[in-house]
């Protein structure tokens, strides 16, 4: 269980972004944080792992303060992966391999080359093991660092708009992957995405943030007209078709 408690910050110079922000995410559910621009939602991801510093505030991972912790033991309990990918020339099995620097001590062993193979076939890149990154498209890309942060061995993954420059086939392929790991590996996934109809496809929760606090957190009878409204300002509903959930607009006259 991931638990959020209190948790502020600001830029410096700046007011605060976030502002006693608290919820708790069970194992094994896919968390979208929503919101407009500038809302704090990358902020706040970025918060749970050392990448920024909290003013205050708590992450509590199993009960540990990930806030407390030293930033290579946080490497194994959490994963991060942005939405930009380093356009190096390093082989996919390198870069892959790259998840497994937090364990390492004078190299790699026979456990991490397992894990690492094992990372790429769940995510469908041991064809490409010995291509470099940056002969990959962006969707075979963002698969090599989805096999990366997995082979951390994370008990939460953390994505930061990670389908924001994919195609829409790609897109689903990513988020289907992210949602199908997590259910079966009971981990916390927690995505920053601002396309609310992917987030309401593959998403089991859904964390709305307004003015730097949680608006509502819940399922997706938190994304109702009220809420449409109140966050992004528009006249919309959330629609039911074919079996899937979709916002729906309201044209202004």
């Amino acid at each position: 269980m991931m638990e959020i408690k209190n948790l502020s910050y600001h830029y410096k110079g700046s007011p605060e972004v976030l502002k006693d922000v608290s919820f708790v995410i069970e194992p094994g559910k896919f968390l979208a944080i929503l919101g407009n621009n500038g809302v704090g939602k990358s902020t706040l991801l970025k918060c749970f792992n050392h990448i920024l510093k909290p003013d205050s505030g708590e992450v509590l991972l199993d009960g540990e303060n990930l806030l407390q912790m030293p930033t290579r033991e946080v490497a194994k309990q959490v994963a991060f992966v942005s939405q930009s990918v380093p356009d190096t020339q390093m082989t996919v099995h390198d870069v892959v391999m790259l998840g497994r620097r937090p364990y390492m001590n004078w190299g790699f062993t026979e456990e991490d080359h397992h894990i690492v193979h094992d990372a790429m076939h769940r995510l469908d890149v041991e064809d490409m093991r010995g291509r470099f990154l940056n002969e990959l498209s962006g969707g075979e890309k963002q698969k090599v660092m989805l096999a990366r942060a997995l082979a951390q061995q994370p008990k939460a993954l953390l994505l930061d708009e990670p389908t924001s420059a994919l195609d829409i086939q790609n897109q689903h392929q990513v988020l289907k992957m992210v949602r199908d790991i997590c259910h079966k590996d009971s981990m916390i996934a927690v995505v920053v995405i601002h396309d609310l109809n992917l987030a309401l496809q593959f998403c089991d929760q859904f964390l709305l943030l307004k003015d730097g606090q949680v608006y509502r957190y819940g399922d997706h009878t938190v994304l109702d007209t009220t809420a449409l409204k109140e966050v992004y300002g528009v006249d919309a509903k959330v629609v039911e078709i074919e079996d899937r959930r979709m916002v729906l607009v309201k044209e202004e006259v």
